[in-house]
């Protein structure tokens, strides 16, 4: 399956705007229904496999753990980790950056009890200055043509100071079918259905994601394939 990536058809959510100062009601369930996706096939599942690989025999209970999201839509997996680490009593800081005014005010709304939590507008192709224990970017490199991709892939590298983890979708016909049925049955929503079937054609196969990485300028760094059409990219 050749990408199916068309700069003049974004996806909805990435044209939502804020009415009257407020997220709209559509952009509100969409987002609901991308957590329910992350809970249930395959984000939440790969966030906890490197938190526990990474964290839970190295982190110093008396030090902060800084942790950068990259684009974190309503930020629920910031959210998920931070709950993870109040179990563990690890102190974390994170930091979230979202370039939707719109999807940031969802993103604060949803957000309160954790103090933990800083967001930020900003483009994560450039944004950020210093260094992060843990750099994540969950969903995000479907929704950039292949320079731009890079761009982000090489910001994120620059931002890590240890660990460094990159998941998003796997484009293959599988995933073409299974969020067809998904959203023609479950997920009905007009705003999801339209972004879920885009957001799979737009995707990058096993291969041409491994490939950005090395064209980003990461060294020594790891690719797997998850459950369900998941795929990530890391360096230890």
């Amino acid at each position: 399956m050749r990408r199916r990536f068309d700069s003049d058809r974004p996806e909805l959510m990435d044209q939502a705007k804020l009415v009257n100062g407020k997220p709209t009601p559509e952009l509100e369930r969409d987002l609901a229904n991308l957590s329910w996706l992350n809970l249930r096939f395959g984000a939440v599942l790969i966030l906890h496999r490197f938190l526990e690989r990474w964290l839970v025999s190295t982190t110093s209970k008396s030090t902060v753990l800084r942790v950068l999201d990259l684009a974190t839509g309503e930020a629920d997996l910031p959210r998920e980790l931070i709950l993870w680490c109040r179990k563990r009593q690890i102190a974390v800081a994170v930091d979230a950056v979202e370039a939707n005014n719109a999807v940031l005010a969802v993103a604060r709304c949803r957000s309160a009890g954790f103090p933990e939590l800083t967001f930020h507008k900003g483009d994560i192709r450039s944004w950020g200055s210093g260094k992060w224990d843990l750099v994540l970017c969950s969903l995000a490199l479907h929704h950039f043509n292949d320079h731009d991709a890079v761009d982000v892939l090489r910001n994120a590298r620059r931002l890590a100071a240890r660990h460094l983890l990159v998941a998003d979708l796997e484009r293959c016909i599988i995933g073409v079918v299974g969020i067809w049925l998904l959203t023609a049955f479950f997920l009905r929503e007009p705003m999801t259905v339209h972004d879920a079937r885009l957001s799979i054609r737009r995707s990058f196969s096993y291969h041409e994601f491994a490939k950005l990485a090395q064209e980003a300028g990461w060294e020594d760094f790891s690719h797997a394939r998850f459950p369900f059409t998941r795929q990530a990219i890391w360096i230890d």
